[in-house]
């Protein structure tokens, strides 16, 4: 198959992450159009043996790091994502190909030429950086009193407040009606038997927050038979798994909240 056939499926995405990128449509463009004539002067220039998007998006790093384009400043700037164009370069980067892109991290660091303890670095650094611009209150769901220390000791390292964990449904309902969190880290199998799910359905028409379910049991949430989840965390969890989820729940909320508020100006 021509090169042109096997990456057409993958540059509306590439587009897409460009312009998150670089915060404009037209300097976004501009990435991809650069992408496209490299490609057509020396066609070797494509890795070889690697998955055609992970391929593409490689040859995109390249060009995005060595032309000068990747810098915006005033009214230019003020267009822009705000969260995403407050990120440094790389954990911008970073963020987009994981978050919003989907790759693994092990795909992004192949993109990037990043070892996976740089990736990891990166993650964390994103996760902070979008936690000094989104920093909310946090509101834990979770029965185990090791691990609501160790959610409570992750979402404070990122700059996040928690107000309070319960451990039962009424607890939750209660603790939720009375601090208004903007993010909820949930447990599905309470102390009493009772269940987080229930406790967050019951929430969530009085108060707009995102939710993510850290379970032992995401089968439960993963037939596909109703409204499920977005955002969800197996355990026993990885401390990085988390942040990023964190950060990739907060980011996302925001923007639509952003979306939502443009739509009825």
């Amino acid at each position: 198959m021509a090169l042109a056939d096997t990456i057409a499926p993958h540059l509306p995405f590439l587009r897409r992450y460009a312009r998150a990128l670089t915060g404009r449509q037209d300097s976004g463009d501009a990435y991809v159009a650069a992408v496209l004539k490299a490609l057509i002067a020396d066609p070797s220039i494509f890795p070889a043996g690697v998955d055609p998007r992970v391929g593409l998006y490689a040859i995109f790093s390249r060009i995005w790091s060595s032309v000068a384009l990747n810098v915006e400043t005033g009214a230019e700037a003020a267009q822009s994502e705000r969260t995403i164009e407050a990120l440094t370069p790389r954990s911008r980067q970073v963020f987009l190909l994981v978050s919003v892109e989907g790759f693994t991290p092990t795909e992004a660091g192949r993109i990037l030429g990043l070892s996976e303890t740089e990736i990891a670095a990166a993650i964390d650094e994103a996760g902070r950086e979008i936690a000094e611009q989104v920093a909310t209150d946090v509101l834990i769901i979770e029965d185990e009193p090791i691990i609501a220390m160790d959610l409570a000791k992750l979402v404070e390292s990122l700059g996040h407040r928690v107000v309070g964990t319960a451990r039962t449904h009424s607890e939750a309902v209660a603790l939720a009606a009375k601090s208004k969190p903007g993010l909820v880290l949930a447990d599905i199998q309470l102390a009493d038997g009772s269940s987080g799910l229930e406790a967050v359905q019951e929430m969530l028409p009085d108060l707009e927050v995102p939710v993510i379910f850290i379970t032992a049991y995401p089968e439960r949430l993963l037939s596909g038979e109703r409204p499920e989840p977005v955002f969800l965390v197996t355990k026993p969890f990885q401390t990085s798994t988390v942040k990023a989820i964190v950060s990739q729940a907060l980011f996302f909320g925001a923007r639509a909240k952003r979306g939502a508020a443009r739509a009825s100006a």
